[in-house]
């Protein structure tokens, strides 16, 4: 092995089996891509089936190897379930990137105690048990591992004018608890980190991008002039579970072009 062979194996994920949650989505199909293009095995794991199956075929026609596995995150006894079977059949995820978020919209004296408990269900008890549910498969393994929250410039800011109350109170819950789950894991050498970016170019938010009264002053308030790319996020993601990144952990990366840095 020369110098410059020391540098490049600090992104090689051959050997390495990523378990992403929400990998049908448009953040987390880009994050599976990504981490196969780098030799990663990748499950593609997500509530609805058939978004899941086009993101593995589209992997595995590329040249990667891809499976899928339904993942409900609301539900913690199945998806524990779930992952017991993934790593009797295939194996123990080294990787774990969370994807999984979900969000509803109202101001704060309309929202209801049924919408509340279903959006911190999914974004903060869904993501601590999946995190717990793959960090106690890894443990006894002895080898450590890399978990991954996508999180949000909302779990550091508030969003005027808008009803944001249950998304930003759960995202930045999410990042304390990965800070949290960082330091009680690090003897493990399991490294917990987040990335949280700005309004990213998804289905998700399609109609917001579309509406010129939305997104005109939106990006006015970013200094690099555009919203965040999925593949943006994917290319953080690659640095935060590969070698590259083993000194790094319980830290919340914020991919927003600048946003944050101005508030």
């Amino acid at each position: 092995m020369n110098m410059f062979d020391t540098y490049r194996n600090l992104y090689d994920l051959k050997g390495k089996l990523a378990l992403v949650a929400g990998g049908g989505g448009g953040i987390g199909s880009a994050i599976g891509e990504g981490l196969a293009a780098f030799g990663a095995k990748v499950v593609i794991a997500d509530l609805f089936d058939k978004q899941a199956e086009e993101v593995a075929k589209k992997i595995t026609e590329a040249g990667g190897e891809a499976y899928t596995i339904h993942l409900d995150v609301t539900d913690v006894k199945g998806m524990d379930a779930s992952i017991e079977r993934l790593c009797q059949n295939v194996g123990v995820p080294n990787i774990l990137i969370n994807c999984v978020g979900s969000h509803k919209e109202a101001f704060a004296l309309e929202y209801t105690e049924a919408d509340w408990d279903r959006i911190f269900n999914i974004n903060l008890k869904g993501a601590f048990f999946l995190s717990q549910s793959v960090a106690k498969r890894q443990i006894p393994m002895g080898n450590g591992g890399k978990h991954v929250h996508v999180t949000s410039v909302r779990s550091m800011l508030a969003l005027a004018g808008r009803g944001y109350i249950s998304y930003c109170a759960s995202k930045g819950g999410m990042n304390l608890m990965i800070k949290q789950l960082s330091v009680e894991w690090a003897k493990h050498n399991i490294h917990v980190n987040g990335i949280a970016p700005t309004f990213t170019r998804t289905m998700l938010v399609k109609k917001y991008l579309e509406d010129p009264d939305f997104y005109n002053p939106l990006v006015a308030r970013i200094p690099l002039g555009r919203v965040c790319e999925p593949i943006d996020l994917a290319a953080l993601a690659i640095y935060l579970v590969a070698p590259a990144s083993d000194f790094i952990t319980g830290q919340i990366i914020f991919a927003d072009g600048g946003l944050t840095a101005t508030q």
